[in-house]
């Protein structure tokens, strides 16, 4: 069959819709056969149609998703070999993968061309979702002018691999490699960072083995393989990071830590702290993400119910006192504190921060980064903070005795301050302070508020499954009757705009005010279990029964509120 018939016949469907006469079709199959393109690109081009009345005449004839290309994130794609001449040739975007299927966005949904190729080379079954002709122009000219869809190809940096006989390499050698302007070391690690800033990670991890070198991105809290290059090309983007970070790339045998800020393409600044740690098969690389630009957060964006904000409110309301937030890092601690203190911020108040590092820059508020190397720790800026006339104090995290004791003193004497501990649960945070030598008379008149948190990650709203469970199940997990009796509840499918029928993230709490009761338990220096049996009396709820409460409303699954609590 030429290419006319197979056009002509493949676009048949627009005649059977109505929409257009076939007369009209077939000499326009024509046209697109001797300038070899697609039949739906001359209809658009031509004026007969517009872009999204074929997406959407295409999505309701063939009964198939529309997808609307500006939701989608062009770093997020399925990688599918050298897939920018895959995209161009056969103008078809990679979506999304699993191990069964692939999703494959074209405008043409009646267009074969590469879907054999695609299956062949990735084992996966083809999943077809309708794209507009436009959006899908505009997608592929973007592409082009990147250069590239994704990461560098691994295997084009291969040829740096050292000779078998110069294999131990020297501290000189990595630098020029890495710090060369055309070294494809360079370019790779220049991407790497920007990916993981357009793909919202919160951290990058290189990490070199025997065999081979690992990175992750971990972006909602879960590490996720996006490369496994030679080992050799690991300990390469080590050392250009560390050469990024002013650090000392002849030290392979002592921890080290930097930091570097890049101006993105959109001219914003992002922030990069990097740690790394001598290990068995070489250096391992954390490098932590922090983007400068404004960020939205307030006490309604946390995720605190009801009756837990207004806690929180009041406790941020109060004078004075000693306000903790709890949990293990990359909880939202700080976006918590943060909020407490946008709600405080005003022109009658005198606020400073001590962190470390400072994550957001707050306008208004005196915020100082701690520096160990010349003594600038967290008790002695706190000591400082007491002789400037302070409102509020904020101590990013109380990792000592000497700390905790400055900051229950200071809320002693009439300065409302904000800290984090980490500790599991709030009842729990009272037993550490106690462990770390706090009085129990000082912590109990001292400390207004505990709130102890973890982020779990949401459905995504575009794909995520209703389904049905039996009750007995439901009440073994802790719901309650009333919930258990509903039995109606979501769970994850994965679709193009998400990973892993997951998107973004939301926090769970428990949140322990200091009542009178409690405060006598303290001072009788009660134990955790004591205090929460007393908080659950005065309706506490748990971290378990906030992470079941969202799983009720819609907002995550069982799955994911099991892994979490």
């Amino acid at each position: 069959m030429n290419t006319f018939a197979r056009v002509a016949r493949r676009s048949h469907w627009l005649s059977q819709t109505g929409l257009v006469e076939y007369p009209v079709v077939e000499q326009l199959a024509r046209e697109a056969s001797a300038l070899e393109q697609s039949l739906i690109t001359l209809l658009v081009d031509k004026g007969i149609m517009d872009a999204i009345s074929i997406a959407r005449t295409a999505a309701a004839h063939f009964r198939l998703p529309l997808v609307d290309l500006d939701s989608i994130d062009p770093s997020h794609l399925a990688v599918i070999g050298k897939d920018l001449a895959l995209i161009c040739k056969h103008r078809i975007i990679p979506l999304a993968k699993t191990d069964q299927t692939i999703t494959l966005g074209r405008s043409d949904p009646m267009d074969e061309s590469g879907l054999a190729d695609i299956q062949f080379m990735t084992g996966c079954r083809p999943v077809i979702v309708v794209l507009e002709e436009n959006k899908l122009d505009t997608f592929i000219r973007n592409l082009k002018e990147e250069g590239a869809s994704g990461l560098p190809d691994i295997n084009s940096l291969e040829s740096m691999e050292p000779h078998p006989a110069a294999a131990a390499e020297d501290a000189d050698e990595d630098a020029e490699i890495a710090s060369s302007p055309d070294s494809p070391v360079m370019h790779f690690v220049n991407k790497l960072l920007l990916d993981a800033v357009r793909q919202h990670a919160s951290d990058i991890h290189i990490e070199t083995f025997e065999q081979y070198s690992r990175i992750r991105f971990r972006r909602d809290g879960m590490l996720r393989e996006i490369a496994r290059p030679p080992p050799s090309l690991g300990k390469k983007f080590i050392s250009r990071l560390k050469i990024m970070s002013q650090l000392d790339i002849a030290e392979k045998r002592l921890p080290q830590d930097g930091r570097f800020k890049v101006k993105l393409p959109s001219g914003k600044t992002a922030d990069f702290r990097i740690s790394t740690l001598p290990a068995l098969w070489g250096e391992k690389a954390v490098v932590r993400i922090q983007d400068h630009n404004p960020v939205q957060f307030d006490l309604e964006s946390l995720g605190l119910d009801v009756a837990q904000k207004q806690q929180f409110l009041e406790a941020l309301d109060k004078q004075h006192g000693l306000i903790l937030v709890t949990g293990p890092t990359g909880s939202g601690k700080s976006m918590s504190l943060y909020a407490g203190l946008k709600h405080l911020n005003t022109m009658e108040r005198n606020i400073s921060t001590v962190e470390d590092p400072v994550e957001i820059h707050l306008d208004g508020v005196n915020q100082v980064s701690i520096n160990q190397t010349i003594g600038l720790t967290f008790a002695e800026t706190l000591r400082s903070f007491l002789r400037q006339d302070p409102d509020i104090l904020m101590v990013g995290e109380i990792r000592d005795s000497e700390t905790a004791e400055i900051a229950v003193r200071a809320a002693q004497t009439g300065h409302l301050v904000l800290s984090t501990l980490h500790t599991n649960t709030a009842p729990d945070t009272i037993i550490r302070l106690m462990d770390m030598g706090i009085k129990p008379l000082n912590l109990a008149t001292s400390l207004n508020l505990v709130i102890a948190q973890r982020l779990i990650r949401r459905l995504c709203p575009a794909c995520k499954k209703q389904v049905s469970m039996p009750a007995n199940i439901l009440g073994n997990e802790g719901f309650s009757k009333e919930a258990a009796r509903d039995g109606t509840f979501f769970i994850p499918l994965g679709c193009a705009r998400c990973q892993d029928g997951y998107a973004g993230r939301i926090g769970i709490y428990e949140v322990l005010p200091i009542t009178d009761e409690i405060s006598r338990v303290i001072m009788e220096s009660g134990n955790s279990k004591q205090i929460a049996d007393l908080a659950r009396l005065e309706g506490f709820n748990t971290l378990r029964q906030s992470a079941l409460a969202r799983v009720s409303q819609g907002v995550t699954s069982l799955a994911e509120a099991n892994r979490v609590t």
